[in-house]
């Protein structure tokens, strides 16, 4: 088969235009083109008087060597890759090595799992949390009685913190071997709608992935993986050689039994400071990364499918619009929109006591009152916290602490309308929006829980960002801090072994350690250590 990509079509066009588009693209009779398939559909609203709708497909013709040796050098026209996974190792037919042991049960620890679990190395996977339908519970405890439970919560606990987000699907990794196409299939196995596979920005929403996250855990069990939940692990027991380096012995959990572990995935997420902090008392090698810092913003959905569709919002087939932003200021410092969610709302996302951070979350139908997105600002160790590994926590707890007292001392969050904000005046009522965070916004002056440099570039980054989406900087628009967990803010160095740089068979992956953001990209790199890990388990048997 051809796969044909960047084929264009108006909006609104007839159910069977894509036949003679196809026919017309590559100038061959209708007739043949024996068969197609979208494989991908996205929407170029750059004229929004003329959105187009962007198709990838496949197609099976009657000379497809003629047609490829016609079009050789169109990017767009190549033969269809292999999109199907390939497993790289299998255990031998009654293993009954080691276990490898996955630590986290967020999107990178459960495909790690999987993985491991398909391939027949019957993994432990050990998560400090609950099962999701039980961290719900006590998540909703925060948001409706501001009951915060530290080891269940928005960041802990089967599922990850990508559970409870707008379950964006895409990502900007290099993506050769087609891992993402694996992982979509297992979520459509899992119960998440097929529509993800075509789709360009597939998302999945809060509800659907909670039980989502159950099928795949049925999965694994099922084929003798095991999980253990409400399980911390408190330290490594590491064999330490001349030369300075480790191996990996085992692990010791909170109560106070010992789990014997060879291969060990490291799949905490980006919020697991104790771990981060263990892991670095033990000597394992970590070093700053860079990460960002701000708010979350809020405008009413109508205002953005307006500014981004023109008459074409609210049309069934563009659903809620989204925007991407990003402005580099005078002081050197970026501004950028993240994790934007449509027709969502602004969740509480603090895993520990006394701190305030905010976070974005959507369902599959994007259809609250609200959008909203991080409004947030680069920051690196070099220049905003250099004072070793684990500073970027500690500057992360600072402006989390000032938050929590800005907003009341109660797990409300404090708030800012933007007229307010850019005239240097506290905010002392609402406007027209109302903010969507629970359980509840403390209307104040974030200057008292925001750096300096943060609020110089929000005053010249918001009418920017004004000139580009009609009404994004109207007086009215409500601003919720604080953004203080866009990405980890450290890296647990590994090799191209995928194993830590010094403690041999530990395998760092996913968002906590570096290596991803977001849904798609951690469970991506969980794929990635599972394979390390089974074929580490086959060279050493």
């Amino acid at each position: 088969m051809i796969r044909l990509t960047g084929l264009t079509l108006p909006l609104d066009h007839p159910e069977d235009a894509l036949a003679p588009a196809i026919a017309a693209r590559l100038g061959i009779p209708q007739a043949d083109l024996l068969s197609h398939e979208v494989v991908r559909r996205g929407n170029d609203a750059r004229r929004k008087s003329a959105i187009l709708l962007v198709y990838s497909v496949d197609v099976a013709l009657r000379d497809e060597a003629a047609v490829l040796a016609r079009f050789a050098g169109d990017k767009d026209v190549r033969p269809r890759p292999d999109t199907d996974y390939h497993f790289v190792a299998r255990a031998p037919e009654g293993w009954s090595g080691l276990r490898p042991v996955v630590i986290g049960a967020g999107p990178c620890g459960l495909f790690a799992g999987l993985i491991l679990a398909q391939m027949g190395f019957r993994p432990i996977i050990v998560d400090r949390g609950k099962v999701v339908r039980e961290r719900t519970k006590d998540t909703w405890g925060l948001w409706r009685r501001s009951q915060l439970n530290p080891d269940s919560n928005v960041q802990f606990g089967e599922g990850g913190a990508g559970t409870f987000s707008d379950g964006k699907l895409y990502c900007r990794v290099k993506d050769p071997r087609f891992l993402g196409r694996k992982v979509l299939e297992e979520f459509v196995r899992a119960g998440a709608p097929e529509d993800i596979l075509t789709e360009a920005h597939p998302h999945i929403g809060t509800f659907r992935l909670v039980t989502m996250v159950e099928s795949m855990r049925r999965t694994i069990e099922g084929l003798g993986g095991e999980y253990r939940w409400q399980t911390r692990v408190d330290g490594l027991e590491l064999d330490r050689s001349a030369d300075g380096n480790m191996a990996l012995r085992g692990l010791h959990l909170h109560d106070g039994s010992f789990l014997e572990a060879d291969h060990v995935v490291l799949a905490v997420g980006h919020s697991a400071r104790p771990t981060f902090e263990m892991l670095h008392e033990r000597g394992v090698f970590i070093e700053p990364k860079p990460f960002s810092l701000g708010v979350r913003i809020e405008h009413p959905q109508a205002w953005v499918d307006e500014a981004r569709y023109g008459r074409y919002a609210r049309h069934p087939v563009l659903g809620a619009a989204a925007y991407s932003l990003s402005h580099h200021c005078a002081n050197g410092r970026t501004v950028y929109s993240f994790c934007m969610c449509p027709g969502g709302r602004v969740v509480a996302a603090t895993s520990e006591e006394g701190r305030v951070v905010t976070n974005g979350m959507s369902q599959y139908s994007r259809a609250e009152f609200n959008a909203n997105s991080g409004l947030v600002v680069g920051i690196d160790p070099a220049r905003d916290y250099p004072d070793g590994p684990l500073a970027g926590i500690a500057l992360q707890r600072h402006w989390e602490s000032l938050a929590f007292v800005a907003g009341g001392s109660n797990y409300c969050a404090p708030g800012q309308k933007v007229g307010d904000f850019l005239a240097g005046r506290a905010s002392t009522e609402l406007g027209s929006i109302t903010p969507s965070y629970k359980p509840g916004v403390k209307m104040t002056d974030l200057a008292t829980c925001l750096p300096e440099f943060v609020l110089e570039s929000f005053h010249e980054a918001i009418p920017a960002f004004g000139r580009q989406i009609a009404r994004y900087d109207h007086p009215d628009v409500v601003m919720t801090g604080v953004e203080t967990r866009t990405s980890s803010p450290i890296r647990i160095t590994r090799g191209k072994d995928y194993q830590s740089l010094n403690v041999a068979r530990l395998f760092p992956a996913g968002e906590g350690a570096g290596y991803a953001g977001g849904i798609l990209s951690a469970a991506m790199d969980g794929i990635k250590v599972a394979e390390a890990v089974a074929q580490s388990i086959m060279a050493r048997r």
